[in-house]
């Protein structure tokens, strides 16, 4: 499979993921409330987000290691055997830690104050609640535990869309499996049970098939070396650290917030930031498939491939993300009120800041791959520790002052600071590896995120002049792009060229 088939095939499969998110977040939840009491199900919502919280130390090992794998490349299966074969012990030791600490939550009793029901416990649904986080930890551990390093060892050999296709699967089963058993009358024990049976059943096919797809790349199961497990579990835990500050900037931040702007400030602030949030996964359908081609072509110091990878990237935020959200910020006030029934006001000003928040973010994604996908762990590290902090302090100082929209622009100042230390960083690795940040691309790019954010300010400033702005704005842009593409070595806009050629209906514009 090419580069441009994997990256087509693998986004495909994370916007499927995202649609199944979509339709479960919003569809999913009247079912629930239908057959359950509002109490019930919190309850269940906070079981999911207690093993994901819990789960957080198994998945930096995973994440780390699956970098560590795309740096071994293809070449060494040797090296690549004893990395699995000795994170695969450690992430076993990890999954039993996380069951035994769980399990202690239910027998000491302290899980009524973790779920938030020490006021007013009902002893049966908590007893069902322990039962059910210790069996939806025990299939993590059989689900995701092990499997998901036999996914990151494969990644390098190509098989990046494949996996996303069955993290589609996946995100199916564990949607339709609980809604059923909650319709045919199941109250949460029994859910819970459903739930995990159901996880462990697709986990069969799904080992199946890695396992099969190992002998084919002749990845063997090797003795496993205590040593370079701790030393990569120890090197693992500044990602653990920096998943806990992007909590504490994602989630803190609305634990911040709530005493200061009150409930209905944090309403307002998270339905306004659900947009940037699509348009951040929307992004990652595209970067995450990119990333193994792109450390590939990093580590052979191949400047041309690696520039058409950054391209690939920067064209979508130029030709797609920049014009969209300013044609967003045009019309989405009275989908907006219809959405959220006029219960909660829309601010402009404040979805314009969230808004170029998701292009910075966009914009600078070339360096943080060159820095997440070297495992370059301290930069990471600090850097997220220091979004935390922007955004933590910038709440306290400017919400007081300006509500909600002090929230935001914490948020914005945030992402402009650590797309700063991102960028410097990565252009001082790609210079010690004898390469260089292309930058009169990455100017253009952040030149259409300028014209962007002009055009949101000037949408909110002139609203009458609408009709003036969409159309100069899209012709800034598309000038802008024209001026990008002139740049683009030819092996960039002929990958371009065959990637948009595999969209249906496009292919007659580009032949």
């Amino acid at each position: 499979m090419s580069v441009v088939a994997r990256l087509i095939s693998g986004s495909a499969a994370s916007w499927a993921q995202i649609g199944v998110g979509l339709v479960t977040q919003i569809a999913l939840v009247p079912v629930y409330l239908v057959y359950w009491d509002v109490r019930t199900y919190g309850i269940w919502l906070a079981i999911q987000a207690l093993v994901s919280v819990i789960s957080m130390l198994d998945f930096g090992h995973q994440t780390f290691l699956g970098y560590e794998f795309l740096r071994l490349g293809t070449g060494n299966r040797a090296e690549l055997s004893r990395y699995l074969c000795s994170g695969i012990v450690v992430g076993v030791i990890i999954g039993v830690a996380q069951i035994i600490l769980l399990a202690a939550f239910h027998i000491t009793g302290s899980l009524s104050l973790i779920l938030g029901e020490s006021s007013d416990p009902d002893p049966d649904l908590l007893y069902s609640a322990g039962i059910v986080l210790v069996l939806q930890s025990i299939a993590w551990l059989i689900v995701s535990g092990i499997s998901g390093l036999l996914t990151r060892v494969l990644t390098p050999f190509g098989y990046f869309p494949r996996v996303a296709w069955w993290g589609f699967a996946y995100a199916i089963v564990i949607a339709l499996a609980p809604l059923l058993a909650v319709v045919l009358g199941a109250d949460l024990l029994v859910t819970g049970i459903a739930a995990a049976c159901a996880s462990v059943a697709y986990s069969i096919p799904l080992y199946y098939d890695l396992f099969a797809l190992l002998r084919k790349e002749k990845i063997a199961f090797s003795r496993p070396s205590w040593k370079l497990g701790y030393s990569n579990f120890l090197h693992s835990l500044a990602l653990f650290g920096k998943s806990l500050f992007e909590n504490i900037r994602q989630q803190g931040a609305r634990l911040v917030l709530a005493p200061i702007s009150g409930a209905a400030g944090l309403a307002a602030f998270s339905t306004m930031r659900t947009g940037a949030n699509v348009a951040l996964q929307g992004l990652n359908t595209i970067t995450n498939p990119l990333m193994p081609d792109l450390i590939r072509f990093l580590h052979q110091r191949d400047q041309i491939k690696s520039e058409a990878a950054f391209g690939t990237i920067w064209i979508v935020v130029m030709g797609l993300m920049c014009p969209g959200v300013v044609i967003l910020q045009a019309f989405v006030e009275p989908f907006y009120t219809l959405w959220t029934r006029g219960k909660i006001p829309f601010d402009p000003l404040l979805f314009a800041v969230l808004s170029l928040g998701v292009l910075v973010y966009a914009v600078i994604q070339p360096a943080i791959a060159v820095v997440i996908g070297n495992n370059m762990l301290k930069p990471q590290l600090g850097l997220s520790g220091l979004a935390a902090i922007i955004v933590i302090v910038g709440i306290f100082a400017l919400v007081p002052s300006f509500g909600i929209l002090g929230a935001g622009i914490s948020l914005l100042v945030s992402e402009v600071a650590i797309s700063v230390g991102y960028l410097i960083f990565a252009k001082e690795w790609l210079r010690n590896n004898s390469l260089f940040w292309p930058r009169k691309a990455f100017g253009l790019a952040v030149s259409s995120v300028f014209i962007a954010s002009t055009s949101l300010g000037s949408l909110i400033w002139f609203p009458w002049l609408k009709w003036l702005i969409l159309p100069v704005s899209m012709l800034l842009i598309a000038w802008n792009v024209l001026r990008y593409w002139r740049i683009l070595p030819a092996f960039a806009t002929e990958h371009a060229r065959r990637f948009v050629g595999k969209i249906p209906g496009l292919k007659l514009f580009i032949s």
